[in-house]
């Protein structure tokens, strides 16, 4: 049995069940360590990792890993030592020039010791209006890093692109100085790291290892807000990395200005560079990215399959763990992708007419009803005012609000739209949908709008 594969299918799983935070910080540095009579050892190198992944998440793993292998298995939580990795704290080069020249030391390697992704890189991401100015500012860092943006401040909802932008700025600058002290983690991962620094007695180490970071990546920032140890030692670290020149980008779902219980000083440093607002992908962009990550996983996927995948998962980092499932249930069953296999592993029937449509966020069948309802109580109209005859703007701006969520979210076809709104032609759908996909990029309210009734509709995790 090949651990390693298995266990990367696991993940790809609980990847969709539990939030990016969560998975960064209690599941990324995870191993099957081995697998008889039933019985799973699970490895981690840390001892915090190790009893909370086991006392909040043992089911959900144990559900994961019965599927996968069919049988009634048994958890065993384990602390492995750590591998030889390349240590940010260490003043002298990551490798010497010797290690460098082996061919087994590539840069995809370094990425991965540094729980960099590899794969996300500029070439693998996909632009469009809603994220090209982030795009920009990651290319401009990357080329100038410590003297463009600093800090690089990206906010958004999750599935974005903020993290893979971020990672790309370090593969870029990999790519040319390996031997770059590149420290990278998230918000929670920062806050954990400085309990166990304090448990252990370790932290001149804890110290010693973000301050000399000549790229500092904090994703999540916005979980070391209110903790006052977390935010005191970020302090210092965010005033180490800028004084010495390094280069510092920041991820959160919020710009700084809305962080609450945020210090001012951290609030200043923050503001202090540019801040960058990363759209939602509309839902051409959502078919880009599919299409671009189907091709990294070499999987083949019709446009028909990738418009359904698209109109029913607007997280990118779902996206690719559902890309991942998809593959291996190719894979298993030596068939190929198409819409009735998608809608299966979506829990779906065909969106044709109508058919409430699964949100795989939270689990539940939105109708298009329940979106018209929402439209219709978020601008205080009646139902009947949205089916109704009138053009005026303060109708017929929600009425396409409604066409734009009913054709990107729930994926109905422009007839499908006009049945719902009262018999209107799909003409007049289509000019809808273009009119609010256009707008999106340039006007805040219109977005505030539509992914405050995304969020009511769908439940979507502002995290």
């Amino acid at each position: 049995m090949d651990l390693h594969k298995l266990w990367k299918s696991v993940l790809a799983e609980i990847e969709l069940s539990v939030s990016k935070a969560t998975f960064q910080t209690h599941f990324r540095a995870s191993e099957l360590t081995s697998f008889a009579d039933g019985v799973a050892t699970i490895g981690f190198t840390s001892p915090l990792m190790r009893t909370l992944v086991e006392t909040r998440y043992y089911s959900l793993v144990k559900s994961v890993l019965d599927h996968h292998t069919k049988q009634n298995t048994s958890l065993v939580f384990a602390i492995v030592a750590r591998k030889t990795t390349l240590d940010p704290s260490t003043a002298g080069p990551l490798f010497s020039q010797s290690e460098l020249s082996q061919p087994e030391v590539s840069i995809a390697a370094i990425a991965r010791r540094l729980h960099i992704r590899p794969e996300s890189n500029f070439d693998s991401f996909a632009v469009s209006t809603t994220n090209q100015m982030a795009y920009a500012a990651a290319t401009a860092v990357a080329k100038n890093p410590g003297t463009a943006y600093n800090p690089l401040f990206f906010y958004g909802r999750t599935g974005v692109g903020k993290t893979h932008l971020m990672h790309a700025v370090a593969n870029k600058l990999l790519a040319s100085r390996p031997n770059m002290r590149i420290v990278y983690c998230m918000g929670e991962e920062f806050l954990n790291e400085i309990v166990e620094a304090i448990q252990t007695k370790s932290a001149r180490q804890f110290k010693q290892k973000y301050r000399s970071a000549q790229l500092l990546l904090v994703d999540d920032v916005q979980f070391i807000a209110g903790k006052q140890t977390a935010q005191e030692e970020f302090f210092h670290t965010f005033n180490a990395v800028h004084r010495e020149g390094g280069q510092v980008i920041l991820t959160s779902d919020r710009p700084p200005s809305e962080i609450s219980r945020l210090e001012d000083r951290l609030r200043s440093r923050f503001e202090g560079g540019l801040t960058v607002d990363v759209a939602a992908p509309d839902f051409e962009l959502r078919v880009a990215i599919i299409n671009i990550k189907a091709q990294g996983l070499g999987l083949a996927v019709p446009a028909d399959s990738a418009q359904l995948i698209a109109a029913n998962i607007t997280d990118t980092r779902a996206m690719e763990g559902f890309l991942r499932r998809l593959t291996t249930e190719i894979a298993t069953k030596g068939t190929i992708v198409t819409p009735d296999l998608v809608s299966q592993l979506l829990s779906l029937k065909s969106p044709a007419g109508g058919t409430p449509i699964i949100d795989t966020k939270s689990n539940r069948r939105v109708s298009p009803q329940e979106v018209l309802d929402s439209v219709a109580n978020y601008f205080g109209l009646k139902i009947t005012a949205l089916k109704g005859p009138k053009r005026d703007r303060p109708i017929a701006r929600p009425r396409q609000i409604f066409m734009y969520l009913a054709r990107t979210e729930l994926g109905l076809t422009h007839e499908d739209i006009g049945g719902v709104l009262g018999g209107r032609d799909h003409t007049t759908v289509m000019h809808g949908v273009e009119t609010i996909t256009q707008e999106l990029s340039t006007n805040i309210r219109l977005r505030e709008a539509v992914e405050g009734i995304k969020q009511k509709v769908f439940h979507l995790s502002t995290n």
